[in-house]
This record gives C-alpha cells, sequence and structure tokens, in this order.
C-alpha cells in the first residue's frame, strides 16, 4: 500500500462511522434512546477527527530509499553569510538566509502503526527546518545563529504535537552538518534508515574536502 492509499482508506472508514452513528441516531425506539444517542454521536465526533486526521497527511509525501526529497544550494552575501535555496522535488522552490559554515537539513517522518504497519504501508515525510552553524566554538556562542521552520502548516493540529497518536510513529531525522559554499549544490536523500548529502557539483565536493 503507498502512502496516499492510507489517508483514502480513513476517508472511507469515516464515511462508515458517519453511517453507523446516523442510523444509530434516527431509531424510533425509546429505550436506551439516549445510550444510543450518546453512541451515535461517538461515532460521528470519530468520524470527524478520522477525517481531519487524513486530510492532515496529506501535506506529507512518500519517503522512497534513494529518492530525492530536497535538493539545497547556496549563494554567498558575505563572510559567513549565505542564502540557502531549497528546492523540493514538485518544483517548489523557498530562499533561506545562513549564517555560518555549515548547514543542517532536517526532515520530518511518520511511519505506521498497528493494521496498517502490516499491510505494509510506506512512511511519509515533510521537510522540518534548514539551519546554520559556525564552525568555531567561539563564534557558535557569540554570533548570530538561524534556523527556519520550514514545515508545511497543519490543517487542523499538527501531527508531532500528538506524537503521531495510536496510528503513527513520528521521528526527524537529519542530514549531518555539510559545508556551505557560494555556488555549492546538494542533494538530501534517504539511505540506510538516515539523511545523505551528496554534492552535486564540484564547488560542493572541494568544500567537504577542505
Amino acid at each position: 500500500m503507498n502512502f496516499s492509499g492510507v489517508p483514502i482508506v480513513l476517508i472511507g472508514l469515516s464515511l462508515v462511522l458517519v453511517g453507523l452513528g446516523a442510523w444509530v441516531l434516527l431509531r424510533q425506539q425509546w429505550l436506551l434512546q439516549w445510550l444510543k444517542g450518546s453512541a451515535g454521536l461517538l461515532l460521528v465526533g470519530l468520524a470527524v477527527y478520522s477525517a481531519l486526521y487524513a486530510m492532515n497527511l496529506y501535506s506529507y509525501s512518500e519517503l522512497k530509499p534513494e529518492t530525492p526529497v530536497a535538493t539545497v544550494s547556496f549563494r554567498e552575501l558575505g563572510p559567513q553569510n549565505f542564502v540557502a535555496t531549497v528546492a523540493l522535488p514538485d518544483g517548489q522552490s523557498h530562499d533561506y538566509a545562513l549564517r555560518g559554515d555549515l548547514w543542517q537539513l532536517d526532515v520530518r517522518v511518520v511511519s505506521w502503526k498497528g493494521l496498517f504497519a502490516l499491510f505494509g504501508a510506506r512512511p511519509g515525510y515533510q521537510l522540518d527546518s534548514i539551519q546554520g552553524r559556525y564552525l568555531a566554538l567561539e563564534h557558535e556562542r557569540s554570533r548570530e545563529r538561524t534556523r527556519h521552520s520550514i514545515h508545511r502548516a497543519p490543517v487542523v493540529f499538527d501531527i508531532h504535537d500528538g506524537e503521531g497518536g495510536l496510528l503513527l510513529n513520528t521521528s526527524v531525522m537529519g542530514v549531518a552538518y555539510l559545508p556551505m559554499a557560494d555556488g555549492a549544490i546538494f542533494q538530501v536523500v534517504p539511505s540506510a534508515g538516515q539523511l545523505e548529502g551528496r554534492p552535486l557539483n564540484g564547488v560542493a565536493e572541494a568544500a567537504m574536502l577542505e
């Protein structure tokens, strides 16, 4: 089952719960009416929650080994002052001002529990943040540090804030700190359960050797 199939299953479950809730609420027998009404409202509430949960999942993409999640390129504005352009696989790109000598990109990851895990549902991801860091400890302590949140806004609630709940495990994976250099281009790729920043041009390769 691919990642996008799980929200479809949850939406289908929501429709079934709505139908059951409506059936219970519309029964005409007075005996146990209060209990049935409460049960119906509970089912409708679960249906609404399940639908909202599924809608939040659409802000994530399927995480596939060896498939790039972002390309990061750098333009130097001055000493230890860079603009990082983060390009997504769908063609969108955004610029972020970073200070320092090194950069790191973090990615939010959600993986499935229970039946979805048994059926082989694949994990999903979205970019979380990008930050800069200084090589020298005294610079790291005294100079301006930069970190930008880049994850997409949730529809209603943030899955990570709830630690994933009963259906999901949530975590954050980060690329090991890599050097920033004018004109350097890196590709961020999941491999062997972690994120790798791979140089895409000679400038990036040379920066990693310094």
